[in-house]
């Protein structure tokens, strides 16, 4: 803990602060003493002193902190305790509210009789007259746009009950328009549960996995040591294609048939040089929970179903039955689902391969039954350099089936192979390889930000996780996982405002129900311009209308890997009414596209984390932008090196994201305003970026 500076002290000595970080003997020591007693008298500090070989004034600034500190967490938990009595005596008044609503006469077994009753009969015949006429609205305007007639909506004893609590005005509200329809009603539901096969293979079944494993292995390792005329590189885009004529003359498969039309194959190659060892990237691949973490943009669920061979170490010789989901961060793109095995083997010294294979089972229904989709041998060579770098060799080699047209809008980027190419995995991987060195380096480029001390490189840690957190969170609410079930409100383009609601129930999150929105726009303005117009502090206003025209300044900064776009900044909103009010911010940028995730985060949580504490209970809910180069309609091309930043030219794919919390009760239900405020602040958002970048008119 930092020590404070005496007032006394005279101005000429006040001006130079010296630190000093106590020893873990004397925080044992001072934190035993504040136990007993608080607040020490001038002859114990004296005392502690001479045993910590501290100054006198230190020992007093360090209580004064550990003082101030305790009133914090006291304050908090009371928060907590306060807002959750809230929650239960509002829990209380609406089920006391059921309960009158269902009281009986003890008599005669019907509702009890007042002298208002004749009143509240005729009250209860004028709703139903309107709520008839409301119905015949609604059949009318269903029936427009259903393009045949409704001769009988269902009865409301036949509708099932929803925790969404949508009015029938909703569907023609003005500003939603009629698509606001019943898709939106079961939209907070639990997905339906992953079809994980069972775990608990028999011997025999082992035994075949790991000759499929084996197998793969082996492909893998050629497709990657041979070049032409195996692989083929495409003229302008320097990309490494499959020839799938060689492919088949040197790996014959036993019983092949035709494909379907709807199946096509996609298969790319790229290498580049990561900052990270092998074994610790093996290590993380090995893992589902750091797989994800080290690829949040492209895993959007991942999970390890069965060990089956556990290896030397975990690493060579391991195999795993494992399942992972792949996405690109919008909610148009269905993601891609994959049941596979997972096999590593140390080839060499310094060389290290991990593969990727899907297998058929005789158990029905086990690996994605609906879909016939698969991963051919896929995966990496890893080459131990000197220094903790590595050189990573990828191959990606999917057979996908197309289960409907692919959104116009990324149509370029999904069927020329850069939306699930190996590219887009090395870019990544680059890219978090040196945000993770970032994290264990010592020092700080932060600057002081007018919490008590400079951040130390624990805080500088803390303020990492926190962000890697909150950007995980942001790729996690905006695609089109099976998790998710999007229903689309009328909007200003094509894809419209598509949003969702869960139940926040994680302790990383805002307790309630959250609700999720995002659109996806595209522009005649290069990725490297549109991602430094949201980075741009100056430039804020103009896009951010929660800031009500205050503009901004960066007072923290960590820089995450070479490119100046990727890091994490703390900025304040000048002329604010609410100075307690930060915004945490990382942006980040590859060759495969750039995001820029922020969310608000008061003053005393900024304290914590800056003194080095585990930011992990502090709740976010992140907003944000994600760009992509558009490979359609603008020419757009993505950069072939893998470090670079996103294509400097061409056209941009931009979507928009935002969450809210609806209410901070599980139980609550969603309501039409919540649904029109969110809907109105996309579209104003979306309005004033093509504004800001000259062009309104798309």
């Amino acid at each position: 803990m930092d020590s404070g500076e005496d007032p006394d002290t005279p101005d000429g000595q006040r001006r130079k602060k010296r630190y000093h970080r106590h020893t873990p003997k004397q925080i044992q020591t001072l934190e035993a003493m504040f136990k007993e007693c608080p607040h020490p008298d001038e002859k114990q500090r004296m005392q502690l002193s001479r045993e910590l070989s501290l100054e006198p004034r230190q020992i007093k600034f360090w209580f004064q902190n550990r003082r101030t500190q305790m009133k914090v967490q006291n304050e908090r938990a009371d928060n907590c305790s306060l807002r959750a009595e809230n929650d239960r005596i509002r829990c209380e008044n609406i089920s006391m509210r059921e309960a009158l609503r269902n009281v009986i006469c003890p008599t005669c077994g019907g509702p009890p009789t007042t002298e208002d009753s004749f009143f509240d009969e005729e009250k209860l015949r004028m709703e139903n007259v309107r709520l008839k006429e409301e119905l015949d609205r609604v059949a009318s305007v269903a029936s427009k746009y259903l393009g045949r007639p409704i001769s009988q909506l269902p009865s409301a004893q036949s509708i099932p009950s929803s925790s969404l609590d949508l009015s029938v005005g909703g569907f023609g509200s003005p500003s939603l328009g009629p698509s606001l329809d019943l898709d939106l009603l079961p939209g907070n539901m639990p997905p339906p549960p992953l079809p994980f096969p069972p775990a608990g293979m028999s011997e025999v079944e082992k035994s075949l996995m790991a000759d499929v494993a084996a197998n793969a292995m082996a492909e893998l390792i050629r497709l990657v040591q041979t070049d032409e005329p195996l692989w083929m590189k495409s003229a302008g885009e320097g990309k490494e294609k499959l020839n799938m004529e060689s492919y088949d003359r040197l790996f014959p498969k036993a019983g092949s048939q035709p494909k379907s039309p709807v199946i096509h194959s996609e298969a790319s190659r790229a290498s580049c040089g990561v900052m990270m060892g092998a074994t610790a990237l093996v290590d993380m691949f090995m893992d589902s929970s750091k797989w994800m973490e080290l690829f949040p943009t492209i895993i959007s669920r991942a999970r390890t179903i069965e060990l089956i061979v556990s290896g030397m170490g975990g690493r060579s010789g391991s195999l795993l039955l494992m399942y992972g989901e792949f996405q690109i961060l919008t909610p148009v793109i269905p993601t891609r689902e994959f049941f596979f095995l997972r096999y590593c083997q140390q080839i060499e010294q310094h060389l290290w391969a991990v593969v990727d294979v899907s297998v058929d089972t005789s158990r029905e229904n086990v690996f994605a039954p609906s879909s016939r989709s698969r991963r051919l041998p896929s995966g990496c060579l890893i080459h131990d350099m000197a220094s903790g770098y590595s050189k990573v060799t990828w191959v990606e080699h999917v057979e996908i089936e197309e289960k409907g047209p692919v959104h116009h809008l990324y149509r370029g980027l999904v069927l020329k192979g850069f939306a699930f190419g190996a590219q887009r995995w090395l870019a990544t991987l680059e890219r978090m390889c040196e945000r993770f060195a970032a994290l264990v380096m010592h020092g700080s480029s932060s600057r002081d930000i007018g919490v008590p001390g400079i951040p130390s490189p624990e805080g500088r840690r803390s303020m990492m996780k926190l962000s890697q957190r909150m950007t995980g969170n942001f790729c996690a609410s905006i695609g089109a996982s099976t998790g998710h079930r999007w229903t689309t409100l009328s909007g200003t383009n094509d894809v419209g405002v598509r949003v969702t609601v869960h139940k926040s129930v994680d302790p990383g999150q805002p307790s309630g129900v959250v609700l999720s929105a995002a659109t996806s726009i595209r522009l005649p303005v290069p990725p490297d311009s549109v991602f430094g117009f949201f980075r741009n502090e100056q430039t804020r206003s103009q896009w951010d209308v929660l800031s009500n025209g205050n503009s901004v300044q960066e007072v923290a900064h960590i820089s995450c890997g070479q490119n100046p776009g990727n890091c994490i900044s703390l900025l304040r909103a000048l002329n604010a009414s609410q100075n307690n009010m930060l915004i945490l911010q990382e942006s980040c940028t590859d060759s495969s596209g750039s995001m820029v995730v922020y969310t608000p985060i008061d003053l005393p949580a900024i304290n914590i984390v800056m003194s080095g504490e585990d930011p992990s209970y502090i709740p976010l809910l992140p907003s944000g932008f994600t760009i992509q180069p558009d490979e359609d309609a603008f020419g757009g091309r993505p950069s072939t090196s893998a470090g670079s930043s996103s294509g400097g030219g061409g056209g941009s794919l931009i979507t928009v994201a935002f969450q809210i919390l609806v209410s901070s009760l599980p139980s609550a239900r969603l309501n039409l305003e919540s649904v029109t405020t969110v809907n109105n602040l996309i579209s104003t958002t979306v309005q004033q970026i093509k504004a800001a970048l000259n062009c309104p008119s798309l």
